[in-house]
């Protein structure tokens, strides 16, 4: 058989009206978020939606005190690199008398 002829079948069954039909399960998801049960909108889908949510806010927050910490850490040690170098400066100018 040949191969263009191949592709036309298989394109013909793909998109032809014989393939399954699909039903559309917008309508029952917009019930879903739109009834008026209390919850909030990001948590009305379910357990993977709770889960997803809170594995969102964890890392936030990890990547907050993170950050902060490596902040702070840095900081520390430029500002004990300064005031090692300037105290060697003042040792250098004690011993050589220049102070």
């Amino acid at each position: 058989m040949n191969p263009l002829l191949k592709v036309q079948v298989l394109a013909q069954r793909a998109f032809g009206s014989s393939a399954r039909q699909l039903r559309n399960k917008v309508p029952e998801a917009q019930k879903l978020f739109q009834e008026d049960n209390g919850l909030p909108v990001h948590i009305k889908g379910g357990t993977a939606d709770v889960v997803l949510y809170r594995a969102t806010m964890a890392l936030t927050l990890g990547g907050n005190v993170g950050a902060t910490f490596r902040s702070h850490h840095t900081n520390s040690i430029i500002k004990c690199s300064a005031m090692k170098t300037k105290i060697t400066t003042i040792r250098l100018q004690e011993v050589k008398g220049q102070r």
